[in-house]
């Protein structure tokens, strides 16, 4: 399982999956489409659609007619299919027009008004002999499914500028972005016409950036349902050899809190929270707004003393206060064994 998504009017999920993983080939790879019972329940709807590789990531667009999937390997793209009214996977959309969809997506996204599709590409840090691989975010007209040439944002050239994620303000033309390859929060304004050049704020997303260490990245990001607060999650899981064993060699594993100025959209740091558990992956607000869920990904073994601790891969359950601050109220573990990972995680409200 790769990555989900809700339909945002009908009780669907529609999930993407590959027996492939980054950067690994992979010929087994769908789409397919869920219903979503009166208790949570998910029963198969319809038939799986096949896509043609691992998609990273996929969306539903605002009026639910189109799933949007995101790819980066061996070749960057969007596969597009259409939403039957019954909620149903229909025939793919074919493209008439070669894009540039980027070096490395890690996102594709519709903007609220449905109008306008948006890669967010990372890019890819110097490594080696092999300089660095500027990131940048990619718009495309999107109307009936179909792309149409857009614009390219990439401050500095896009050098230094490595996005993973955006989120958008739920009444405001306000974009966020998570920097996976810096650690930084960008706000960007946004309308039809585009993405501004530059972001209007940056601020860092560590509590404490000038301490950087191994494997420290950014990573999911998302914007409160009232549009007041925005969350980054911080995850680091880079580990070293101690006798026979692999420990853990420290890092920040922690959701960032922002308050958003409901003027002009500018983020301010209220809290980092630690999540108790390694590299969160994906996390997830609840619709009402009053509870967010992190998912790490993996379990990690910790140096602790004389002792070295297990710490299993995990939800950790956060209540959200009245100004967006999380409270931390309790740790699920998750089983995972061998090379299994907790990919994704969300939640849906049942109607």
């Amino acid at each position: 399982m790769q990555y989900a998504w809700r339909h945002p009017s009908k009780p669907y999920l529609y999930v993407s999956t590959s027996n492939g993983g980054p950067r690994v080939e992979s010929d087994c790879n769908h789409v397919s489409a869920f219903a979503i019972g009166a208790d949570g329940a998910l029963l198969p709807h319809g038939e799986s659609a096949p896509l043609p590789h691992r998609a990273v990531h996929m969306c539903v667009d605002p009026s639910g007619r189109y799933i949007l999937n995101g790819h980066n390997y061996p070749s960057s793209g969007i596969t597009v299919h259409r939403v039957a009214a019954n909620g149903e996977i229909g025939d793919r959309v074919v493209q008439a027009t070669a894009l540039d969809y980027g070096i490395y997506p890690h996102q594709v996204m519709v903007t609220p008004s449905g109008r306008t599709a948006v890669i967010i590409d990372r890019g890819n840090k110097a490594q080696g002999d092999k300089p660095e691989e500027p990131g940048a975010l990619r718009t495309f007209g999107f109307t009936d499914g179909e792309f149409s040439a857009g614009g390219v944002v990439a401050p500095q050239g896009g050098y230094g500028f490595g996005p993973r994620h955006v989120a958008f303000h739920p009444s405001r033309p306000w974009l966020y972005a998570s920097d996976e390859r810096t650690n930084r929060l960008y706000m960007f304004r946004y309308s039809e016409s585009g993405i501004e050049a530059a972001p209007a704020f940056t601020l860092p997303t560590l509590r404490r950036p000038e301490w950087l260490r191994p494997r420290q990245l950014g990573g999911p990001i998302h914007v409160h349902p009232a549009g007041h607060c925005v969350y980054v999650a911080n995850r680091a899981d880079h580990t070293v050899a101690d006798g026979d064993r692999k420990v853990f060699t420290g890092g920040e594993n922690n959701i960032a809190v922002y308050g958003i100025d409901a003027e002009t959209g500018e983020p301010t740091l209220l809290q980092h929270v630690d999540t108790q558990s390694f590299h969160i992956r994906t996390f997830a607000c609840d619709p009402s707004g009053r509870l967010l869920v992190a998912a790490s990904i993996k379990a990690l073994d910790v140096r602790d003393g004389e002792t070295i601790q297990h710490v299993p891969a995990a939800l950790s359950v956060f209540r959200i206060e009245a100004d967006g601050r999380l409270e931390f109220c309790w740790k699920y573990d998750v089983e995972t064994s061998g090379r299994q990972l907790q990919y994704w995680m969300g939640m849906a409200g049942l109607d």
